[in-house]
Formats: C-alpha cells, sequence, structure tokens
C-alpha cells in the first residue's frame, strides 16, 4: 500500500484518547547462502502488520494487527484506547507530562534506489568466493551468504505528525573452518552477524567481501598452526570488529536509561551504572569520546525519527571520560526527569518501542595503527568476537577472539589462536591509552541484539577505530 493510502486511513480512525498514533512497518527478508559449493535454499520473509497506541489522561495502551483495513485498524485502535483509559489510575508513567513531538519528515537509506545483483547473480557470486576458500584438504567449512533487507516505515499520529522511512540493509557473510589434529580453527567475515550496513553493493567493498574466501582459509590455517594464546597482563590493542562488541555490551546496554531504572532485571539485568551518576562519573580516560549517532548514513541503524516519533540527533554520552546522556527516548526521560536521546524503537509492528541502542560510536583520536602498535611493548592484537559473557549488571565481562597476534617491543609477531580477555567495565574504559584517528575508524552493524519482555531483536550499529588498552588480563581458550 502507498503512503497516501495509510494516512487516508488514519484520518478516517477516531478514538477517546487525547493523543493516538499508527505506525505501520512493511518489511521483506531474502537470504542467499552457498555452503562448501552447494547452493543452500533461498529464504525469503515477509511480513507487514500496524501497531496503534494510545494515551489518555495518565494512562496508555497499545494493540497490534495485521488487518489493515480501517475497519481492522479502527478495532485495534479502539483496544489500545480502553488500555489507555483502564490504565490511567495505575500508570508508573504519567503520560499527560510526556513531551511528545508533532514533526514530519522523511528518511532513506543511501543509494537505497539503485539496483541489486539478480538472484542468481549473488548466487554466482557467493560461489566464487565459496570455491576460492577450498585452498587446502584441511578446510572442512565453507559458507558464502547476503542477506537483504527492505523496510519501511510510516507513523501517523493524531497530532499531525506524518512520518516515512526507508531502509535498505545488507549484509555480507563468510566463514572458512579449518581442521586438522583434533584441532578447528574458524575464520569470519567481522564475526556473527557483524557486517550489516545501509546501502547497495558498496557494503560488499567496506567489508573486504570479494577476496574473503582465501584470505579467511589463509587465516584459518595459519591458526591452526598457531600456539595457543599467552596468559597473563599485557597491553591490548583492539581492532574494530572487536571494539564493535566491547562498546556494544559494556558501554550500550549499561546506558539504557529502561534497565538503570530497574526495568530489564527479571531478564537481561540491571546496570552497575545509576542515575547519579551522569554528570559526575569517570567512566574512562580521557580519550574516550562515545556518541549517539543516527546521522551515518550507511551505519545499520540509521534514522531521522525513532518509533515514538522524536527527531534523531547526535548527542555525546560519554565526553573525555566523563558520563553525560544515558540512552533513553521520551518515556524514560520523562520518568527518571533525564535529558536522553531519540531511541525509542521497536524491533517490528507487533513490539512496542522501548530504550534501546541505535548507532553507538567511538569517535576518533590522533593515533595511525602503526603508532600504535610501536607504542607497545609487550601485548596483543585482537580481531573478530567469537564469544562473549558479562554479568547481569553489565559490569564483569570476558570475551574471546578469533584471532591474535603478539605484539612485542612495538611489531606485530607470532599469530596466536584462542585468544580472550576480561576485565570489568566500570575501570576496563579508564585503561584506554591510544585512541585511532578517523582513517582507521570502521563502521560494524549487528541484527541480533536481544532485549525486552516480549523479547524485540533489533539492528544496532557501531562505528570505532582501534583502541589501546593498558595492562589487561590476557588469557588463551584452553585456560
Amino acid at each position: 500500500m502507498s503512503e497516501s493510502r495509510w494516512a487516508q486511513a488514519a484520518r478516517a480512525l477516531n478514538s477517546q484518547a487525547d493523543f493516538w498514533s499508527l505506525r505501520v512497518v512493511d518489511e521483506q527478508i531474502d537470504d542467499h547462502e552457498v555452503r562448501n559449493d552447494v547452493v543452500q535454499p533461498l529464504r525469503t520473509q515477509r511480513e507487514r502488520g500496524a501497531m496503534l497506541t494510545a494515551w489518555a489522561g495518565a494512562g496508555a495502551g497499545y494493540a497490534a494487527s495485521t488487518d489493515l483495513s480501517v475497519a481492522g485498524l479502527q478495532a485495534a485502535l479502539d483496544i489500545a484506547t480502553q488500555r489507555a483509559l483502564a490504565s490511567a489510575d495505575v500508570s508508573l508513567i504519567d503520560h499527560r507530562a510526556v513531551s511528545r513531538e508533532t514533526a514530519s519528515g522523511e528518511y532513506v537509506s543511501p543509494n537505497a534506489e539503485r539496483p541489486l545483483p539478480s538472484r542468481g547473480e549473488w548466487l554466482a557470486r557467493l560461489a566464487h568466493e565459496c570455491a576460492a576458500a577450498h585452498i587446502d584438504d584441511r578446510i572442512v567449512e565453507r559458507t558464502a551468504s547476503v542477506q537483504i533487507t527492505h523496510t519501511e516505515q510510516t507513523y501517523l499520529t493524531s497530532d499531525g505528525a506524518h512520518i516515512v522511512q526507508r531502509w535498505r540493509l545488507v549484509m555480507p557473510e563468510m566463514s572458512v573452518a579449518a581442521h586438522a589434529n583434533g584441532d578447528t580453527q574458524v575464520r569470519t567475515l567481522g564475526g556473527n552477524y557483524g557486517t550489516l550496513a545501509q546501502g547497495g553493493l558498496e557494503v560488499l567493498t567496506r567489508y573486504g567481501f570479494d577476496g574473503a574466501g582465501m584470505r579467511l582459509a589463509n587465516d584459518a590455517l595459519s591458526l591452526l598452526a598457531a600456539p595457543n594464546c599467552p596468559s597473563g597482563p599485557r597491553d591490548l590493542l583492539l581492532m574494530p570488529d572487536q571494539m564493535m562488541l566491547q562498546i556494544h555490551e559494556s558501554i550500550g546496554h549499561p546506558l539504557e536509561l529502561d534497565r538503570i531504572l530497574g526495568d530489564e532485571r527479571n531478564f537481561a539485568g540491571s546496570s552497575f551504572v545509576k542515575p547519579e551518576m551522569f554528570g559526575t562519573y569517570r567512566y574512562g580516560s580521557p580519550l574516550l569520546n562515545v556518541t549517539f549517532d543516527p546521522s551515518l548514513r550507511e551505519e545499520a541503524a540509521s534514522y531521522a525519527f525513532d518509533d515514538d516519533g522524536s527527531t534523531a540527533h547526535k548527542a555525546y554520552l560519554i565526553r573525555d571520560g566523563m558520563l553525560e546522556r544515558p540512552l533513553g527516548g521520551a518515556l524514560s526521560q520523562q520518568r527518571a526527569k533525564m535529558p536522553g536521546v531519540a531511541n525509542s524503537r521497536a524491533s517490528s509492528w507487533n513490539r512496542a518501542p522501548i530504550d534501546r541502542m541505535a548507532n553507538l560510536n567511538i569517535e576518533p583520536g590522533t593515533s595511525t595503527l602503526d603508532a600504535m602498535i610501536a607504542g607497545i611493548e609487550h601485548g596483543i592484537l585482537m580481531r573478530t568476537n567469537t564469544s562473549w559473557s558479562i554479568d547481569d549488571h553489565r559490569n564483569k565481562f570476558q570475551f574471546g577472539c578469533e584471532f591474535g597476534q603478539l605484539i612485542e617491543n612495538g611489531k606485530l609477531t607470532q599469530v596466536v589462536k584462542q585468544p580472550n580477555y576480561r576485565g570489568i567495565s566500570a575501570s576496563f574504559w579508564r585503561s584506554l591509552s591510544a585512541v585511532g584517528n578517523a582513517d582507521t575508524r570502521e563502521v560494524f552493524g549487528t541484527s541480533m541484539c536481544g532485549k525486552g519482555e516480549p523479547a524485540q531483536v533489533v539492528r544496532v550499529g557501531h562505528a570505532s577505530p582501534p583502541c589501546v588498552f593498558r595492562n589487561v588480563d590476557v588469557f588463551g581458550g584452553a585456560q
């Protein structure tokens, strides 16, 4: 259905509520995959539905529907209105005090209008990389895939807001496994679900997909021959594809305002961050600058408006190491009496928006990669996440990587396998001693960030340069 039809449908709706909104989501996901030179079944997922939200007095209610006729939308709005009226006397949030925007506008992913290859062309491209990875009999599994997601969302309100946003996301992936003498080593393109971005074919270039088959196979074979990662304190150089996970788990989730207020304790835990820390707490060294930035249009979670209609702008969460602002949307801001950002987001048409990460990035510093390596006497470089564990306060963590390389006296030396490190969020970021410059910064994203009850899985983006951390507890996978 066209945008104008949704506007016409919205004008036909009526409610006793003080305010109501209609959010229509239409999404299609196409998966293409080649495994060990065999084309896998093509998969297409299509869903379309609407969320109706109503505010009446202090209360709020919502209802979702796949019946997108005017009658179906009205029925859902009636349910939402009834729930809002019923909750008015017991609502945790006084919705009369929540500010709401009336802005209208549009967002479109970069290059979203440019055509993509046909299915046959995609499969030929995947088959080429899959075949190129078969360089040795010890290569036992090779998988190449690409996922294409097209999403259109229309948001209309009784206040007159009219927002249309269209996203196209491309996620190329490659995985190569090598096995010998009871040992298996895997190398992937950016980790599991890490190479997600908005745009077109340029996304494959950004992540180095062409040529990845042979490159990853060589890496996997080198890991088979490598010794296990040594244990002990070392300086740690994390590359951008591992920084993505570090940012996500030990900055992003701890700063979600609804989690800080206790909403996630029964499911995904709480946070070591408390409301009184904002403005006074040293989260990291003075080199740490973290932004919520929905304006990097190629990043996975870029948008112009969040799912409650708030206009999205870049904002510092941590500046010069000091904690400034949480990841909280309009409802959480009113509840906590704190500033936040436009990050009320829902995973689909059948979920209500909650506080979520979107694009959460580390701002570039001034160091070149060569200078960072040269400045390390006893250290290790790690790239590409393979495992993660963090406590329910998002504080103590232990992360593992696919690939490690020792740094001795300012030079990269021995490749090591199964590199791991651990730390405590509240002190780890204070050990940050070098941040790469803009030339070293890379943009990654994931489609697999889970949170909420009922569960919601959303896409987030993380851009970061390489970073150096001093005196980190490093250990091998066998220990």
